[in-house]
Formats: C-alpha cells, structure tokens, sequence
C-alpha cells in the first residue's frame, strides 16, 4: 500500500485566508468607528488612535498622524481621507474603496432620510418653523470646531498673524479660490524656516500620476457631458465633484461652499432648509460631507421619491471621489516627500490658514443673524466648550426648543 504524502501549498495560499480575516476585522473596526464618531474631525482624530493604533496596532501614532497631516494639505473631508489611506495602506486600492463606503454609509443614510423627512413635511405642509433654531446652532459648531482646533496647533504671534490674515482674505474674498491660496501663502511662509527642523535622508521622489489623471479626467469629463447633456443628475454630480476638489478646511468651509452655490445663486433650498441640514449634520456620526446627501436630495426633491434618491447618491459620489482619487495619488509618494524639510516646516502655515478660513465661515454665516439668534450662537458655543453636553444632544434639544416655542 503506498504512502500518500502531504500536498504541499504556496506560502502565499496560506497567507491569503489570514489577509482576508484582517481585512474583515479591519472593516469591522471601521463600521465601529463611523457608528459611534460623533463630533467632527478632531473627535475622529481621537477615535482612529484608540482603536486603529493602540487597540489593533494597523500603524504607529506618528504614522497616523503624519497621514492627517498630509490630508489637510489636500482638498476633501480630512478624516475620510485620513481613514481611507488607513485601507490604502493594509489592503491596496479594493480595501481602500470598501473602508471608504462602510465610513460613509451611516452618516449618508441618515441626511439622505433627513431631507426625505424635511420633504414629507413640506409636501403636507407643515411648518418648518421649529427647527429655526438649528441654524444660530449650527454656526455655533462652526466657531467651537475652529477653537479646538486652534489650540492644538496655533504655538505663537507669527501663527496668529497666519490665522488671522487667513480669515479676513476668506471673508472678504468669498470665493473658492480664498482657500487654495491663503493655504499656498501661508504655508509657503513658514517653509522659508525649514532650516530649524533636522534633516532626514531622502531617496528620489517617484510619482506615480494615474490617480491625478483620474481625478482630473472626472471633473473634466462631467463637466463637458454635464452641459452638453443638461441632465440636472449629471450636473449635480460635476457640482458636488467641483467642490470637493476645491474645499479646503473641511466641513466648516464646505457648508459655506454649498450655501453659496445651491441656495444663494441656483436657490435649490431655501436657506431655512440649508442650515436645518447644516445643524442635523452634527448630530450624525461619521463626516460632516454627509451634508452633501442632504442638498442633493433636496435638489431634486421636484422628481419625487426616486429622484431624491439620485441626488443623493449623485452628490454623495461628487462630494466623496475627488478627495480619495488625491489621497490615493499623495499616499504613494508621501513617504518620500515628508523627509524634506520645506515640506513638513509648510503644514505650520497650513494649520494656521486652516483655523482664519474656519473662523472666516463663521463669521459670514453669524454676522447676518439678529442680535436674538447671535444669542443663540453664543449660548451654543458655550454649552460646546463647557463639555458636558455633545452634539448629538444638543441638536435634538435645539428642536424641542423650536416646538415648544
């Protein structure tokens, strides 16, 4: 009788069921996260190192906080991008994709219900009056998001100097463009002092453009077929796609963005329907950005239930692909590029510029407001700062408040 000898397989069979379990409890490590990450960015900073560096180990504190400092430097949702490099980096481009649709989901899901909700309302005509108190709130979160993030990386006078000439270039020049460029100045300024970092070996920089390439063909290509085409989906898609290529700053600086161009100048919404989304935004979990579901809904709100729907989705691809095309385009050469001295001395005026063009939206979303409803905005911040109240709390109290009114 022969003896049959064991069938002998490749290391790399072996190891790929093992990669697979990682990536699921990768994933399920990220739908934890986006459940239960109320607060906005500075909160997810927070949550990314508890559970993906010291619980799971998926990368060093450094690594994780070099990767949020690279995406602050890059137009799009910072902690989305930040999350999605995670995926980049432990599983390639697939696992990339798939981290960033179970981040997104809950959040989307629930604006996208929000403005179905709001529609509902409308259609049967019920006054939308309660929720009046949601947008002095919302403006609230802005300016408290701007004062943590302050503290954290504004050190000294020149940093103050940086911050404050941001604000007043981004409130009196309320334009997209006000972004890139108080971030080009300021972070061109303080490279000028690269000489007090230590230097670092470096090797060749590589770069690799296909991802470039896709993100520009995309915001090309929709907006060529969306005015040979006039299909408003198609134009909300290359709407939402536009400024997520060009927001800088985060959702502070998006809801002004979105304001502007959808209420202010097209009148999708009505402003009373805006700032109702702006403020329902911080009480979900997950990126602020979800409040692109909310105004793509409600843009097509005349097309019925199905056309909400579409706006949704169409605004929730627009809003979310051009940050992770760059992410995914930056990551490869990051390495590489962090080892040079001018590069990490400019993301001390990054910083800077960021929390002037935070405060600058702010401001132009408070200085309308009555002096009762600046009250209001006041009251908010305190609230915020004092710490014992969150978000999710102080919205749903914000619209007991408006019933019972």
């Amino acid at each position: 009788m022969s003896e049959t000898k064991p069938t002998s397989l490749p290391l790399s069979t072996w190891k790929r069921p093992f990669r697979q379990i990682r990536y699921l409890i990768f994933l399920k490590d990220v739908a934890i996260i986006a459940l239960t990450a109320f607060g906005g960015p500075q909160v997810h900073t927070m949550l990314f190192l508890d559970r993906l560096v010291r619980r799971r180990g998926y990368l060093t504190e450094d690594e994780l906080l070099e990767l949020t400092a690279l995406c602050q430097v890059l137009p799009g949702p910072t902690s989305t991008q930040t999350i999605t490099a995670v995926g980049f980096r432990i599983g390639g481009p697939n696992l990339a994709y798939l981290t960033l649709l179970v981040w997104i989901m809950p959040s989307v899901l629930l604006m996208t219900a929000f403005a179905g909700l709001l529609s509902y309302l409308q259609d049967r005509q019920v006054s939308l009056h309660f929720t009046r108190f949601l947008g002095p709130m919302a403006v609230g979160f802005i300016f408290h998001g701007g004062w943590v993030l302050g503290k954290k990386v504004i050190h000294n006078r020149k940093e103050i100097a940086l911050m404050i000439a941001s604000a007043l270039l981004a409130y009196f020049w309320p334009s997209p463009w006000a972004c890139p460029v108080a971030l080009i100045i300021c972070g061109g300024i303080t490279a000028r002092e690269y000489h007090r970092l230590p230097e670092e070996p470096k090797d060749p920089v590589r770069i690799e453009w296909s991802n470039f390439i896709l993100w520009l063909g995309v915001l090309v290509g929709s907006a060529v077929a969306g005015g040979l085409t006039r299909w408003l989906p198609l134009r909300l898609f290359e709407n939402f796609y536009r400024n997520g290529s060009l927001v800088f700053g985060g959702g502070q600086v998006l809801g002004p963005m979105l304001f502007t161009e959808f209420v202010s100048f097209k009148k999708y919404l009505t402003e009373q329907e805006f700032l109702s989304g702006l403020a329902l935004a911080q009480t979900v979990p997950g990126p602020n950005f979800s409040l692109a579901a909310f105004v793509g809904s409600l843009s097509l709100k005349g097309e019925g239930f199905g056309g909400e729907l579409i706006g949704a989705a169409m605004a929730t691809l627009g809003i979310f692909l051009p940050g992770t095309f760059l992410i995914f385009f930056a990551y490869r050469f990051w390495e590489q590029m962090k080892k040079y001295r001018g590069i990490r001395a400019s993301l001390v005026g990054i910083n800077a510029a960021n929390i002037g063009i935070t405060i600058a939206a702010g401001l132009r979303l408070f200085v309308p407001l009555s002096a009762d409803w600046q009250l209001v905005t006041g009251i908010t911040v305190f609230l915020l700062l004092w710490g014992r109240i969150p978000p999710y709390i102080l919205i749903p109290a914000g619209i007991l408040t408006g019933l019972l009114a």
